[in-house]
């Protein structure tokens, strides 16, 4: 299967060079289009391919190409609480509200990420955890709170494994062809996540490319999510009813006479 994606990936590559012999370009390409995870699922890592149009063969042999790719979960309304010491308790005291944050980002390099460009380049291209655009959508927060619940957002993304970063996991095959190992995850959430792929050059962001990837629950689970969010009431009930009898079911096992 990954030979059919590099020869794909390859042949899209010559039909781009034949149209344009001039400004490189990057194409990738994906094994499949779907990823079923079923209830045991942990973690796994993404290889996708991907090759250079119209690379400057000197540039190459000096290594003045660099490649970032990054898989992007869907979007999602993240809220971000603090906790302060009240009366003797640890209480939710304070939350900033954040929407369109990435559910999961996972990124890989040719190398360190501080090597390819400088941090403006990255800003401007929302490229990298450290500069994925994240503000809350209150108004009347300071700049110091902003900065406070953006760390600890991007903080907890990292610690949840949700939020990575591999230097050196994209590696050159030849002179055009690349491969990427990104990695899946256990939680990584269900929804349409985008493959992008980052070409630099000497330091100098030339072009992107992207290539959408569906993540979806199957077997048992996926019954239950669906039948969760799609018959949220009739769900619930369900549920409340189960608990009551295995609750009398336990009562009349261990009953005792």
């Amino acid at each position: 299967m990954r030979w059919l994606v590099m020869m794909a990936v390859l042949l899209k590559s010559v039909c781009a060079a034949a149209q344009s012999t001039d400004a490189e370009s990057i194409e990738i390409g994906l094994s499949t289009d779907n990823i079923a995870i079923t209830a045991d699922f942990t973690g796994a890592d993404l290889t996708i391919f991907g090759a250079l149009d119209n690379a400057n063969p000197e540039i190459t042999r000096k290594g003045g190409y660099d490649i970032i790719v990054v898989l992007q979960g869907p979007a999602a309304t993240t809220v971000v609480r603090r906790k302060e010491r009240f009366f003797g308790m640890w209480i939710n005291r304070h939350s900033r509200t954040f929407e369109n944050v990435p559910a999961s980002y996972s990124l890989a390099t040719t190398r360190a990420i501080q090597d390819i460009a400088d941090g403006e380049s990255f800003s401007r291209l929302a490229l990298g955890v450290d500069h994925i655009f994240l503000k809350p959508n209150e108004h009347a927060a300071t700049a110091g709170q902003i900065m406070e619940f953006t760390d600890a957002l991007r903080s907890r993304k990292r610690k949840s494994g949700l939020y990575s970063e591999r230097v050196g996991a994209v590696q050159f095959l030849s002179q055009s062809l690349f491969r990427a190992t990104l990695s899946l995850p256990p939680n990584v959430p269900v929804g349409t996540h985008r493959a992008r792929a980052f070409l630099f050059k000497n330091g100098v962001f030339l072009r992107e490319t992207s290539a959408p990837l569906s993540i979806l629950k199957s077997g048992l689970e996926d019954a239950i999510y669906r039948a969760a969010h799609g018959y949220s009431f009739f769900y619930g009930a369900a549920a409340v009813l189960l608990a009551i009898f295995i609750g009398w079911l336990g009562r009349i096992i261990f009953r005792r006479d």
